[in-house]
């Protein structure tokens, strides 16, 4: 036997969700509302039938009401969070001119960006140019041609690392002096800045990822005072006038002869401190005259040009700079240490 007053029920939720769905505001949303649920809305009417439903229908009737009830609340809720959901979205997108201008913020170099960019700037001055090369080298170009003999401790896996197929993270900067000097006849005048990779247990001085900045000037009658004043000049440019430098002999497999380069320590003016072991210098570059062999691997002739070559660390000219006491700072990216610079 058929409920005519359940079927009106089902008919008007039916009713109610496709306006609802149609509906693209709260006061449309509200006339829905009233005319289902109001005092003399669809439902209350209906609920006055009731006393003309068969006893045994009483139960099932009044069970669709409180359904119809259910769902129509739930489609009412369902289509005022779609409407505030359409409003706050507009809102987002929407520009008020009205509002003041929003600063932004700069951001800083990394302060061995820094360091880089100014050693980079004082050479460019002195007459020498960038060149780049490949953080992925050879074995020919970072050890065979710099002179490296087989059973250099450098080549060992466990200071130098290898890829599968015999190449290797550049362990120095001299590899783009080999492919300069492959390159191009002699003269040559430049500097080469860049990330290098070694095998090494990160402490306060040590990390297995560093950077370096190596100079070469290859030409006719140039000899180590030449080094040396080029060096000096650096110093002064970078740390102050009042530095001083020394060379130390030295043995490095692509210069001959080799020199450590210490500059008169910047945090006691030479006097002695922990800094610099209370010595009054800082070793800064490892440096020398290029090697003969060096110069016949690229092609040149070692009896009509010679030259020298230094390298440095860029960490190390950035923690003596800024004070800094542990070169982890450096890689922590900790945002209060770097807006320091």
């Amino acid at each position: 036997m058929s409920n005519p007053i359940i079927e009106k029920l089902r008919a008007a939720v039916a009713t109610a969700a496709t306006r609802l769905q149609e509906a693209d505001n709260s006061a449309a949303i509200e006339e829905v509302r009233i005319e289902m649920l109001g005092r003399k809305g669809l439902i209350p009417a209906l609920s006055k039938e009731m006393k003309d439903v068969p006893p045994e229908q009483r139960k099932a009737t009044g069970m669709a009401f409180n359904e119809a009830k259910d769902q129509l609340e739930q489609l009412l809720a369902a289509a005022l969070d779609r409407i505030d959901a359409a409003a706050t979205a507009a809102a987002a997108t929407e520009l008020d001119l009205t509002l003041p201008g929003r600063r932004w913020s700069v951001g800083r170099k990394h302060p061995l960006m820094q360091v880089m960019d100014d050693c980079v700037a004082i050479f460019r001055r002195l007459g020498f140019i960038v060149a780049d090369g490949p953080e992925i080298e050879t074995v020919f170009n970072n050890f065979d041609a710099l002179n490296t003999p087989d059973d250099h401790p450098s080549r060992d896996r466990g200071d130098t690392f290898y890829f599968a197929d015999g190449r290797l993270l550049r362990t120095q900067t001299s590899p783009v002096q080999i492919r300069v000097m492959t390159a191009q006849p002699p003269p040559v005048r430049i500097v080469a800045p860049g990330r290098t990779f070694r095998r090494d247990t990160p402490d306060a001085t040590h990390s297995m990822n560093f950077h370096q900045i190596e100079g070469l000037y290859i030409d006719d009658q140039v000899s180590l005072g030449d080094l040396k004043c080029v060096l000096l000049k650096f110093a002064h440019e970078m740390f102050g006038p009042d530095v001083g430098i020394r060379m130390r002999p030295h043995f490095f497999p692509f210069t001959e002869p080799s020199v450590e380069v210490d500059f008169s320590c910047i945090m006691c003016q030479g006097k002695g401190c922990r800094v610099c072991k209370n010595s009054g210098w800082l070793e800064i570059a490892g440096a020398g005259m290029v090697d003969p062999n060096v110069l016949t691997n690229v092609g040149y002739d070692p009896e009509q040009c010679s030259g020298y070559a230094f390298g440095m660390g860029i960490e190390r000219i950035a923690m003596l700079r800024y004070r800094i006491n542990d070169i982890r700072f450096l890689y922590e990216n900790d945002v209060r240490f770097l807006q320091q610079f």
